[in-house]
């Protein structure tokens, strides 16, 4: 899974993706301090992975992973060159969501490129750059295959239907998510990868003031926008998690507790980007490694065990299947097995989060 990190310059966008990701991105007090992007590759928190790993007595633990990518500070003109330009929105086009970072907090010693805090019209701003981005794009394919469907070329008719039902939203200002589309024009769109038709997580970062009551009037705008949208929202302090993964990990259930913080951002953001993405993971277990697997909400048995080898999918025979809690509450598969608790499941099952699986297969 990757995501992709906008938002206006000085907004924590850095600051928040060195938190995240502990990866050491620079993050100063002035516009488009990122120039090249910064890409960091995190580990999903996930407790069971150690429950089975003591379970198994396994070799490895292997998380499931999420790709965060923090381009430069977007301004108003991106779309068409300003500021860095929109050389840095391509870096983004194969993201499968956006985390839209939105400054909620009051600093007159940290530049707002804006001149004041408003986190709706900030919001709006990069939207826009977004939405113009995906004109640009669509409007040269909608031009190019209408001419080719003049010549004499009728496979491009639905395309360009719906090419043209995309244009007129993007024209209003709009972003493609918010379109009422098919299933069918959904697909079609995909091989354009809009940026404006990806899900979209909001960050309201709030100041450190803020941190005990976990939200202010800046943040609740952003909430409220999100909510219409049908789009993910989380409040977090960008500078109070990078203070958190700068101690050492044996201080950080501390700090936590003391600031009243149950989930850390990298948590909070996860946990969103599962939801709006409609996933969640199956677990393999054994003596050589414990490992989480993201699928799909909705994915079949024979769709799942392809995540781990086409052959596994191909091939496939049958799944055995015990649920996590059950697993942990036996002490072992094998006892699992002698309470009844171990399933054998055909093509059609439909995996569900927390599934322990042992695919079998034949090549």
């Amino acid at each position: 899974m990757k995501m992709g990190v906008v938002g206006l310059p000085n907004v924590g966008k850095s600051t928040l993706f060195n938190a995240i990701t502990e990866a050491g991105a620079e993050s100063a007090n002035y516009p488009f301090c990122t120039i090249e992007p910064n890409i960091g590759v995190v580990d999903v928190p996930d407790e069971r992975l150690e429950v089975l790993g003591k379970i198994y007595n396994t070799q490895k633990i292997t998380p499931a992973s999420i790709e965060f990518m923090d381009i430069a500070g977007l301004v108003a003109g991106a779309s068409h060159g300003e500021g860095l330009g929109n050389k840095f929105l391509s870096h983004i086009r194969e993201a499968d969501a956006i985390v839209h970072v939105v400054r909620c907090f009051d600093n007159d010693k940290i530049i707002h490129v804006s001149g004041s805090v408003d986190p709706i019209r900030d919001i709006e701003i990069i939207n826009l750059e977004l939405v113009l981005s995906d004109l640009e794009q669509v409007t040269k394919k909608y031009e190019k295959d209408a001419k080719l469907i003049k010549t004499g070329d009728k496979s491009l008719i639905e395309s360009v239907d719906v090419l043209k039902k995309v244009k007129e939203h993007l024209e209003n200002g709009k972003c493609v998510r918010t379109l009422s589309l098919t299933d069918k024009e959904k697909e079609i769109l995909q091989s354009f990868s809009l940026l404006t038709a990806k899900p979209v997580i909001y960050v309201a970062n709030i100041a450190e003031k803020d941190i005990m009551i976990g939200e202010n009037e800046h943040s609740k705008k952003v909430q409220e926008f999100a909510q219409k949208e049908n789009s993910g929202c989380i409040v977090l302090c960008a500078r109070i998690e990078e203070e958190l993964v700068s101690l050492p990990k044996e201080e950080r259930p501390i700090y936590k507790e003391e600031l009243g913080i149950k989930e850390s951002g990298l948590e909070k953001l996860v946990k969103a980007s599962y939801d709006l993405l409609g996933l969640m993971s199956y677990l393999t277990a054994g003596e050589k490694e414990v490992r989480a697997w993201t699928i799909k909400k909705g994915t079949k048995a024979p769709q799942a065990a392809g995540k781990i080898h086409t052959d596994f999918e191909k091939g496939f025979i049958k799944a055995e299947i015990v649920s996590y809690q059950d697993l942990v509450e036996a002490g072992s598969f094998l006892k699992a097995k002698e309470k009844g608790k171990v399933r054998i499941e055909g093509k059609e099952y439909v995996m569900q989060d927390g599934d322990v699986v042992l695919f079998r297969f034949n090549v």
